[in-house]
């Protein structure tokens, strides 16, 4: 998994936490909750950077690998934001043929 190099002049020191007996620490003081997801990088000299991930299920990613699936979803979605939708199955057939 390749990361790039952040650029440490856009973080500000924002509160000190100190490890638990567990070595765990806070992190609701920078609006984290329970549940959200972290990629965790370290450097050799102990800096930790917390990515925020937003995990998918595998069988999603087609979603994001193939562009014509991603756009006809867009597509379903804007039509359907629109009003634009049959539940009659002779016009579902009529708008798949047009």
């Amino acid at each position: 998994m390749s990361t790039t190099e952040p650029d440490l002049a856009e973080f500000e020191p924002v509160t000190e936490v100190t490890a638990d007996d567990r070595a765990r620490v806070t992190l609701s003081k920078v609006g984290v909750h329970a549940t959200d997801r972290f990629l965790m990088s370290m450097k050799s000299t102990g800096e930790i950077l917390l990515t925020p991930l937003a995990s998918i299920p595998k069988r999603e990613m087609i979603v994001w690998e193939n562009e014509s699936v991603r756009a006809s979803l867009q597509l379903g979605i804007a039509q359907a934001e629109a009003g634009l939708i049959a539940t009659d199955p002779d016009a579902i057939n009529r708008l798949e043929a047009s």
